[in-house]
């Protein structure tokens, strides 16, 4: 009817966030339009480097002014109180009109943006081209957004003939109606000072360089992810190598090529954090170092700092260094102790950086934890190849029952598809680990897990094995269909066996390896379109 009914963050990809009180916030988005069918816009949220400059000037203490405009702008979209994003004169600019109720747009994109614009809405900088004018077009780009007032990473070139495009379909992840190409990286030469070498919760320990500060983007960058041994090798890299380092999507540091290449790097024999044994260890053509002491203090506090991610937990304010801090004073042991963290109210509250605020937040974040679903505890728990897809494809499968789940056995596990030997025993041994039960029933007797109602007259596919090969045409993803599906209580598997019901295909004469293997088995074929 016209209002600004909701506005959600994309999430995690899979769930996003509801962010509409935020929203309503923001510098530019009209609250009423004259339209009053329901309308879906996509667009990008942006604070604009005058406003980021002028926010910053308000802050006195130069450690605490914010490093970059995008990182404050995915912060303030999120706050919990929306006179704190106010604050920050958030902007959106639309780049996609997702769907309208029954409206003539001349079966053209660009009509779809002056639509946009009569309802006030600002959408993003764009210019019609043909074959003659498109190279002109991108070299004006290139010089304009020198001055732009927000960052710009590239262009995207689409078809203005909407029915056409559509008409192209789209691969799993894109659409075959436009093409978007990013402008080359800057890039700086700087020095190579030292490398810091930082263990991870599976014991893996990942090089980071450091380098004399340089501005890259707009933003001053000192580090960058060396990522392994072999990739410190194949660089030469050494202490006093003078480097050129650009930003990977205008985001990333990376190290482009090193010019000295003095090779003068020692691997370290010891963990910097608990001073055990290192070892290297070879996957495939990659050399890469790892801790061997399974008690290793670095390790627990990635462990935390998984229990607590969005996907898992979901409990903010608990950032790594926090964890760390907690962990260092003997505050947390166990992932349960979370839970009991008011037993130290005195002692955070008086430590730097925290008060009664901060605790106060921390501890309705815990709180409102407690109610989740099983999917999410069991990825919180960081037993190996378990993350957030498998999880929920194991709680599925055993009914959504932590029970059921901590009595299965390996061939249980593993008749579950997509489940392997490997990670089925993998997942029994943590099960049956007498350390891991106690943790599990001290945690399940705290959390309230959410009952995962299934609507029986609704499982119309209960039973039934798919499998989706080629390019869609009616839905946006192979995720959409697959979720379709699922939902009515079929499964999607990767490959044909003598176990499919049927391939969903979008060409039946098609010679894939998929059709064949169909064929040869006498399944059935269902057509995209026919769906």
């Amino acid at each position: 009817d016209g209002e600004l009914f909701k506005a959600v963050a994309r999430g995690n990809g899979e769930v996003g966030e509801v962010i509409t009180a935020n929203a309503r916030t923001f510098k530019n988005i009209p609250l009423k339009i004259s339209y009053k069918g329901d309308l879906i816009i996509r667009g990008e949220a942006v604070i604009t480097y005058s406003d980021f400059e002028m926010i910053n000037a308000g802050i006195e203490d130069a450690d605490s002014k914010y490093k970059n405009p995008r990182n404050l702008c995915s912060g303030s979209v999120r706050q919990l109180d929306s006179k704190v994003t106010a604050a920050r004169n958030v902007r959106m600019y639309a780049f996609s009109l997702v769907s309208s109720e029954d409206f003539d747009f001349n079966n053209s994109f660009e009509e779809q943006f002056k639509f946009l614009q009569k309802l006030g809405f600002e959408v993003v900088e764009y210019k019609r081209v043909d074959k003659d004018n498109i190279l002109d077009t991108i070299e004006w780009f290139a010089r304009s957004i020198e001055n732009n007032n927000i960052p710009s990473d590239g262009l995207v070139l689409s078809y203005d003939d909407l029915a056409y495009g559509q008409s192209l379909g789209r691969t799993a992840k894109f659409p075959r109606n436009a093409i978007a190409f990013k402008w080359q990286d800057e890039i700086k030469e700087t020095v190579l000072r030292d490398i810091e070498w930082s263990p991870s919760r599976t014991g893996l320990i990942n090089p980071v360089a450091i380098f004399d500060t340089i501005d890259l983007e707009g933003t001053n960058v000192s580090r960058a992810s060396l990522h392994n041994i072999s990739y410190v090798e194949d660089l030469k890299l050494g202490i006093g190598d003078k480097i050129t380092v650009y930003k990977a999507n205008m985001i990333i540091p990376q190290i482009a090529e090193n010019l000295t290449k003095s090779g003068k790097i020692t691997i370290p024999h010891s963990c910097p954090v608990c001073g055990g044994d290192t070892e290297i260890r070879q996957d495939a053509d990659t050399k890469m170092l790892y801790c061997t002491n399974m008690d290793c203090a670095a390790k627990k506090i990635k462990a935390f700092g998984r229990f607590v991610e969005r996907n898992a937990m979901n409990i903010e304010g608990l950032s790594e260094a926090t964890l760390e801090k907690f962990i260092s004073l003997g505050f947390i042991k166990e992932f349960s102790d979370i839970y009991k963290l008011e037993r130290y109210k005195d002692s955070i509250v008086t430590l730097e950086g925290f008060g009664e605020k901060s605790y106060d937040n921390i501890l309705e974040s815990i709180e409102n934890s407690k109610d989740c679903n099983l999917h999410a505890f069991i990825n919180s728990l960081g037993i190996a190849g378990i993350g957030s897809a498998n999880a929920k494809l194991l709680c599925k499968a055993f009914d959504n029952d932590l029970d059921n789940l901590m009595n299965a056995s390996a061939e249980d596990i593993s008749a579950v598809d997509g489940m392997g030997d490997i990670l089925a025993n993998g997942f029994v041994e943590y099960m049956h680990t007498d350390a891991n039960i106690r943790e599990i029933n001290e945690l399940r007797s705290i959390l309230r897990f959410i009952k995962v109602e299934v609507d029986e007259s609704t499982q119309t596919l209960s039973g039934k094995t798919f499998v989706i090969t080629g390019s869609l045409n009616n839905y946006a993803n192979r995720d959409e269909l697959k979720a379709l599906i699922e939902e009515k209580g079929g499964k999607v598997a990767g490959s044909v066996s003598s176990k499919t019901d049927a391939l969903i295909n979008n060409d039946a004469t098609s010679n894939s390896s998929k059709n064949k293997k169909a064929k040869e088995l006498g399944i059935n074929s269902i057509l995209y379109t026919f769906c």
